[in-house]
């Protein structure tokens, strides 16, 4: 007749052993294995990988002044350009240029089946070395939206996204200029960097000489680019610093500098955020005017080659 005391994880048979220091290890799958996974194999002892070190780089009140300023610019980049981009109307716009490619449809899977299968191969990479967590680095992340660009049919949200993502490959940029390749022992995953990274330009190539909602905006709107710019800092002071200050792993370069930074120093981030939004800017026009004058020339080409072999038929 005696009450027994019940503990609140007993009534969670499945999920009550996730906690229990004692019997962690006794299962193939708990919390601690899952983030073994996620981060255990950043290893401190390479220069710019991660660890209390790093972490310190800057003291904690510069890097709360140099976030809090910089969160509040990107969001007033984001608020000003949302206000400033009409999507229905240049949606119809985009629409009324477009062209019927239901013949470049074998293009686009292949390119596609191309993309996945280097991707793939990266997140193997990822996951046989436990740093699951680098995939969400902007160029990883580029990679899965370009791989959706390719999936999904043409319409107002791949004309969003598609724009977005232009203004966004500064980064394959500079990981090709300054490649931080010091941590990648395994075979072919050098390689796999160089060849994943080159792939974030050809997908964009591609996608512009389909025109329609692949179009890009004209030249002198640069709203989409401050749109983009606000976006990937607040994506990398609030989520990627964030992250990287409780796993203490050097997410993107927001603990501490890469290896090859030119501009290595306590004040390497305020140096990066003028030189980024300022490659932002001429990097995303650069591609705009790219597409501007090599899109028309590919199509006559491609449509030049088309006729051709039907003459030959």
């Amino acid at each position: 007749m005696f009450r027994q005391e019940v503990s609140v994880l007993s009534f969670i048979p499945s999920c009550s052993y996730l906690f229990q220091y004692e019997k962690r290890n006794m299962s193939r799958y708990n919390i601690y294995s899952l983030l073994d996974w996620v981060y255990g194999g950043v290893d401190p002892k390479f220069e710019g990988n991660g660890g209390p070190e790093c972490a310190a780089f800057i003291t904690p009140q510069q890097r709360l002044c140099e976030s809090l300023i910089i969160v509040v610019l990107s969001v007033v980049e984001v608020v000003a350009a949302l206000r400033k981009i009409n999507v229905t109307k240049q949606h119809r716009e985009a629409v009324k240029d477009g062209r019927n490619n239901k013949e470049d449809s074998l293009g686009k899977n292949l390119l596609l089946v191309a993309l996945c299968m280097t991707f793939g191969v990266e997140v193997g990479f990822k996951f046989a070395t436990k740093t699951v967590i680098y995939l969400l680095n902007p160029c990883h992340v580029v990679t899965m939206v370009q791989i959706f660009l390719l999936a999904c049919p043409p319409g107002k949200t791949a004309m969003v996204i598609f724009r977005l993502q232009v203004h966004m490959l500064n980064g394959a940029l500079l990981a090709l200029l300054f490649p931080v390749v010091n941590t990648r022992l395994l075979p072919f995953e050098k390689e796999i960097y160089y060849i994943q990274h080159s792939m974030l330009y050809l997908v964009p190539i591609y996608l512009f000489r389909k025109g329609g909602v692949y179009k890009p905006e004209p030249l002198s709107d640069m709203w989409w680019a401050v749109l983009s710019t606000g976006i990937l800092f607040l994506y990398h002071f609030v989520f990627l610093q964030g992250l990287g200050m409780v796993t203490e792993v050097n997410l993107n370069n927001m603990l501490c500098p890469a290896v090859s930074d030119p501009f290595y120093g306590p004040w390497y981030r305020v140096w990066a955020t003028g030189h980024q939004t300022l490659l932002t800017l001429v990097h995303g026009k650069a591609l705009t005017i790219l597409s501007h004058h090599t899109a028309p020339a590919l199509r006559h080409l491609l449509d030049a080659a088309r006729l051709r072999t039907k003459k030959v038929d």
